[in-house]
């Protein structure tokens, strides 16, 4: 057999257990556990783990997908003049995106990242909030003393609260949140 024809197969086998994966968390099952996995994608628990070594691993790759719209999101967010409503346009689509992906969320509350690409994608929204914040900062917009990672728990537990209220608070939430910034 080629090494054309493993390498497709692979592809095919993580693409099953990606799957299988996302079943799982439409489910609302984020424990992720790797031999069910195995089994809906109809492979061996091994391949699982060489794909995906852990699940926070798996989750980064649930989630890249979004977590890359989301630096876009927030690059564009960074340059755009109307700082204020830059912001608040960032902060609607990180919610919305938290919202939409429970993978995302879960990344995004961990610490440290488990892939290469979900650390680079890590540092580009940082760098671009910071951006944005600096910005926000010097137009006296928000309070000098909030900082990316302010924002990132604020997020997470702005996603929280509007998910225990069953999603019908999330304008609210966020013009709560965006007074509690100003300056």
């Amino acid at each position: 057999m080629s090494t054309n024809a493993l390498r497709a197969d692979s592809a095919r086998a993580r693409a099953r257990m990606l799957r299988a994966a996302r079943k799982l968390v439409a489910a609302g099952d984020l424990e992720l556990p790797m031999n069910a996995i195995a089994k809906a994608a109809g492979v061996g628990v091994g391949t699982v783990y060489r794909h995906f070594p852990s699940r926070q691993a798996l989750l980064e790759s649930l989630a890249a997908e979004r977590l890359a719209l989301l630096v876009d999101e927030a690059e564009r967010a960074a340059a755009e003049p109307d700082v204020a409503a830059a912001l608040a346009r960032l902060l609607r689509a990180a919610l919305e995106h938290q919202l939409g992906d429970p993978t995302l969320a879960a990344v995004l509350a961990e610490p440290e990242a488990a892939r290469a690409e979900t650390r680079s994608l890590s540092q580009a929204l940082t760098a671009a909030v910071i951006r944005l914040l600096e910005r926000a900062h010097a137009a006296g917009e928000i309070r000098p003393e909030i900082t990316a990672e302010d924002l990132q728990a604020l997020l997470c537990g702005l996603q929280h609260a509007v998910k225990v209220r069953g999603g019908t608070d999330n304008d609210r939430y966020l013009a709560i949140l965006l007074r509690g910034l100003r300056a």
